[in-house]
């Protein structure tokens, strides 16, 4: 009762190779010119563009008329007429206000907008790499699922063909009823494990679709090469890549240059501004046609700003002393992130030795010696389970491995 089986696992290797085209390459490259989330939060950085564009804008003139009087006044002092045979009688008066910011106010407000672009510009970068470490692990997780299947695979071939041909003796009374259906459980348990890792595929594939805006995209199509590989290079000045590459850490030096600039601004509202102003009286005064300038401003007498002047610097210190914070963890961070995959990585190492063609062919002895009696069928069963035991858990290894490099990528901010 010789099988062909092992010696078709080739061919069907070589036919999975040849399907897949899709790499992990041009699967980020579909994600970021298509991922419908990156493409919205994009907006709110043209949004802050055109507040800038308003915030260096002059305010409008005030325009203002007043003392019309709408009839006819007599005993008064005769005067030439407005529009046509209109306006003997009638008085007006035309003011114009033009609102002028000292202290340079209006450029430090600009300034502030463009910090807060910043803001929004590395809100978009961390929505980009947050979903990029989504879908490269969706990509490894896929590859475990996929090598997972395999060994399924192999175990579902090897128990269909043994119940068959056991069913088929034990009906000539040749071996034991109970083998044939100890066989045929082992095979329902496996064909379970099976649907189990069918749903959970499922479930990847569609994350990666929507990733990828790609609903046709099928698992048979990627190329799942990178996943086993490790001892992965990493830069022997990772902290310092942290330091300036890390979103966080980014985004919280922009939000001290934030706070500072906050409190440039409340001790320029120290300054009052001014308030030019360009009148026109007519006939409401000694001179007939009267054009006069005029300035207003507040006098700082009762409030100097300095409520507000304080919690800016408050601010400021509450934002150093977070930018501290984040250094320290984002430090300790890298060092756990490190050490973990130094620890996989030598496990791996070690499995990978082990891991050979060798345990393949002991299956295929185990079978033969199964045959010819020589093990039990609960041995020969053991030794299998062990066997998708032992597969199994390497994988999860190399899962591991892999979302725990692509969290570092993420906590440093750069690809390695």
């Amino acid at each position: 009762m010789k099988s062909n089986y092992f010696a078709l696992l080739p061919l069907v290797i070589c036919a999975q190779i040849q399907a897949q085209n899709v790499t992990l390459e041009n699967l980020e490259a579909a994600f970021l010119e298509k991922n419908y989330q990156l493409i919205a939060n994009k907006f709110n950085v043209d949004k802050i563009d055109a507040e800038i564009v308003q915030e260096k804008l002059w305010n409008n003139p005030t325009l203002s008329i007043s003392e019309v009087n709408l009839w006819k006044t007599y005993n008064v002092e005769e005067q030439p007429h407005l529009l046509g045979r209109y306006g003997k009688n009638q008085q007006i008066s035309v003011d114009i206000d033009q609102l002028v910011e000292t202290a340079g106010k209006r450029k430090k407000r600009v300034a502030i907008k463009e910090l807060e672009k910043n803001s929004a510009l590395f809100d978009y970068e961390e929505l980009m790499r947050e979903l990029k470490k989504e879908l490269r692990q969706t990509y490894f997780s896929l590859g475990k699922i996929n090598e997972e299947k395999i060994a399924l695979d192999n175990s579902i071939e090897l128990f269909t063909q043994l119940t068959t041909q056991y069913k088929k003796q034990a009906d000539l009374k040749n071996v034991p009823k109970a083998d044939f259906y100890r066989l045929q459980t082992e095979l329902i348990s496996v064909q379970k494990d099976r649907i189990e890792l069918e749903k959970n595929e499922i479930e990847e594939l569609t994350k990666l679709r929507v990733l990828t805006q790609n609903p046709n995209l099928e698992i048979t199509e990627i190329d799942f090469s990178p996943f086993k590989e490790h001892s992965k290079s990493i830069p022997l000045n990772i902290k310092e890549l942290a330091q300036n590459q890390n979103i966080g850490l980014k985004r919280q030096v922009n939000e001290i240059n934030l706070a500072e600039k906050q409190l440039i601004l409340e001790k320029a509202q120290r300054v009052p501004d001014l308030t030019f102003q360009l009148g026109y009286d007519r006939g409401g005064n000694i001179m007939r046609d009267f054009v006069g300038l005029g300035v207003s401003l507040d006098l700082p007498i009762f409030n100097t700003n300095k409520g507000n002047i304080k919690s800016a610097q408050l601010s400021v210190a509450q934002q150093q002393v977070n930018h501290d914070g984040i250094v320290y963890e984002l430090n300790s961070t890298i060092d756990g992130l490190q050490n973990q995959l130094n620890q996989l990585d030598k496990t791996l190492v070690q499995w990978k030795d082990l891991n050979t063609e060798d345990q393949l062919k002991m299956i295929e002895n185990y079978k033969k010696h199964l045959q010819s009696k020589q093990v039990t069928m609960l041995e020969f069963i053991d030794f299998t389970q062990a066997y998708r035991e032992s597969q199994q858990a390497y994988l999860e290894l190399l899962e591991t491995y892999q979302n725990t490099f692509e969290e570092l990528n993420y906590i440093v901010g750069q690809d390695f």
